[in-house]
């Protein structure tokens, strides 16, 4: 269904544990329900920008000091009362987002062509009364595809890009349960499992730290590459990890309309203009939790900032996104899914839309947990099946990853995550399977999780698609929509609703049945 409303225009040795979802789970026995909840090589450049008055130093307290060279402040000025906005929409703007990023009612927005329900196409024409106060830059200076797992970092090797310049990165060793990594493929772990593009990794590692293209300057640096407040935690893994955390939060809280403004380590506000894009909202975000306004001004400056470093490490930024963008266009759909486990099973919903792979982020996530006789991280017996047929491009200690094109990329095209999948009899990677086929038996493999269940979620072009957004996840025409809170939720289908719980409540259960329509 549309909406018309037409007008007339005018990188030393750490110790650390695998994983990043946390969950927490019970179990369900036969007739009673149980609850689950969540968790082309691009050698560096012959010459590299260089800006030692914003290189970060610590301090003599041991905290990461602001940089000192100073821009001028371009807030966009207010239009006057009683105008209206002519507003683009970008990639991924839906109506009730763009409604929320300019402060007004869905209602209040016209076009004059029809506004879809779900995605609006990326250009199309809208006015919007015009509600701003006071608001930051609206120069975009990073492309959404820059940010995430997009087709552009296909072909890009973060470790071989550390190798080279033979900086403090291409020495590290890092010990992540079971195995030892160097500093490069840290990078790559981060990167793939949150799906974010690992040349951001990379860039924002040597603005802070100087440890890819050189070494740390303060021996403080050594372990605290990002910065030392207790929530980062020390080792290069968990620092890049909270970096993710934080780009993930600004990329999708702008993305669902629920992110309206930077709060600086000062405590200064900024409302965010409406004009900006989910990458550039990513990168003013996390550095808004780095530095002060004043710095953060200054740092976020695409002539002499960090989005000047990263395109002198990678260029062009633009030209890749060039090719690559809009990653989500007006005509996306999501194929027919059918739901995770065989026909006949008895299953609980237990955890409605909640994040994907941490809880920071996209809240792309659904829930399920099988019948047990056991509670806590007992394997089950159930079976865990593909959604849709396509190629099992990559599994690990409790994840199986399907690839629905089959072109081999998890980068490109509708892929589906599978967390908490038994390692024992997984499918093997490389495997081409039919929906339906078996992937594994629910455990509490990955992450950390209280019982046996299976987390769900959907990416598309390595963007974490929102359960309940303006694409809902939908299987076997079971549709989610969100609660009040993260893991709160419903599935609804023909009048029937599946409330998520982790009270044990029989509204949860759910099952595949040969009636159901996949």
């Amino acid at each position: 269904m549309q909406t018309s409303r037409n007008i007339k225009l005018g990188f030393i040795v750490v110790f650390s544990v695998f994983g990043s979802v946390v969950c927490s789970s019970g179990y369900i026995t036969p007739g009673s329900v149980a609850a689950t909840a969540d968790a082309e090589n691009n050698p560096p450049a012959t010459a590299f920008y260089v800006a030692p008055t914003l290189t970060p130093n610590l301090s003599s307290s041991g905290s990461l000091a602001s940089p000192t060279a100073r821009v001028t402040e371009n807030p966009a000025a207010s239009q006057e009362a009683g105008k209206s906005i002519l507003y683009a929409a970008q990639s991924g703007d839906s109506l009730s987002v763009v409604a929320a990023h300019f402060g007004v009612e869905e209602s209040e927005i016209a076009s004059p062509a029809d506004i879809a329900e779900g995605l609006i196409a990326p250009g199309q024409l809208l006015v919007i009364p015009d509600r701003l106060g006071e608001v930051s830059s609206n120069v975009q200076i990073m492309p959404d595809s820059e940010i995430i797992y997009s087709p552009s970092a296909i072909g890009f090797d973060a470790e071989s890009y550390a190798g080279i310049p033979l900086g403090f990165l291409s020495s590290y060793r890092q010990y992540l349960v079971p195995e030892w990594h160097n500093g490069g493929n840290v990078i790559e772990k981060i990167a793939i499992e949150n799906s974010i593009n690992p040349r951001i990794l990379l860039s924002i590692l040597e603005f802070r730290s100087n440890w890819v293209l050189g070494h740390p300057a303060n021996a403080g640096t050594n372990l605290y590459p990002i910065g030392t407040d207790d929530e980062m935690g020390s080792g290069l893994y968990a620092q890049m990890v909270w970096v993710s955390n934080q780009l993930s939060v600004g990329y999708y809280g702008w993305r669902d309309g629920s992110l309206s403004e930077y709060q600086f380590v000062d405590g200064t506000r900024q409302q965010i203009s409406p004009e900006l894009n989910a990458g550039s909202v990513a990168i003013h975000y996390l550095f808004s939790k780095l530095y002060d306004y004043e710095a953060w001004l200054e740092v976020v400056d695409e002539r002499e900032g960090f989005p000047a470093m990263h395109k002198a490490m990678f260029p062009d930024p633009w030209v890749r996104a060039a090719q690559e963008e809009p990653l989500l266009t007006a005509d996306l759909v999501q194929p027919e899914l059918t739901l995770p486990f065989f026909g006949g099973q008895i299953w609980s919903f237990s955890s409605g839309p909640h994040g994907a792979w941490d809880r920071l982020g996209a809240q792309a996530a659904l829930d399920f947990a099988p019948s047990s006789n056991e509670p806590g991280c007992v394997v089950s017996d159930q079976r865990i099946t593909a959604v849709a047929g396509g190629l099992v491009v990559r599994t690990a200690p409790g994840v199986v990853v399907l690839d629905l094109d089959g072109d081999g990329n998890e980068q490109t095209g509708w892929v589906i995550l599978f967390l908490h999948v038994s390692s024992d009899k997984q499918v093997e990677e490389g495997s081409w399977v039919d929906r339906g086929s078996f992937l594994g038996f629910p455990s509490c493999e990955g992450g950390f999780s209280t019982a046996s269940h299976l987390h769900i979620a959907r990416k598309y072009n390595g963007e974490w698609m929102s359960a309940a957004g303006a694409l809902p996840f939908e299987l076997s025409g079971w549709t989610a929509k969100a609660g009040s809170e993260a893991y709160q939720g419903f599935l609804v289908r023909d009048g029937e609703t599946r409330t998520a719980c982790t009270c044990g409540n029989p509204d949860t259960l759910i099952s595949l049945s040969s009636e159901d329509p996949y």
